[in-house]
């Protein structure tokens, strides 16, 4: 199945979870309701913010969460609903480009009703 993905229709997404379970957590969770077709689980970050007036300084998992335009609002939805923080970040940027069949694959996987085919990797 060939899916017309333009790069305007595709984006990445960000968010920053306080712990490494956490954050497998949510990964699962949106890979599995295919509201992303992939989740990079990062590395630990430290992250320097002012909250509430006090300059904080905390270390935190980044998501980078590839999904599309058109699933972007239960994305965001789902990930207010599981996320421990009370204002979580979550900042969509979309793509310029990207490698057409990976851009297919990722339109595929976020659709709700899934066709049948061979997955690839992210």
């Amino acid at each position: 199945m060939e899916i017309a993905q333009t790069h305007s229709q595709t984006l990445l997404v960000f968010t920053n979870l306080p712990d490494e379970a956490s954050a497998h957590v949510l990964a699962a969770a949106l890979v599995g309701d295919r509201l992303a077709a992939c989740v990079n689980v990062l590395a630990p970050c430290r992250s320097v913010y002012r909250w509430q007036g006090a300059i904080e300084n905390a270390t935190e998992i980044p998501l980078l969460i590839k999904t599309t335009a058109a699933r972007y609002p239960a994305l965001e939805a789902a990930i207010r609903a599981r996320h421990p923080y009370e204002l979580p970040e979550i900042i969509a940027v979309p793509l310029a480009h990207g490698l057409p069949e990976y851009l297919d694959w990722l339109a595929t996987e976020t659709l709700a009703e899934h066709p049948d085919g061979n997955p690839l990797t992210c």
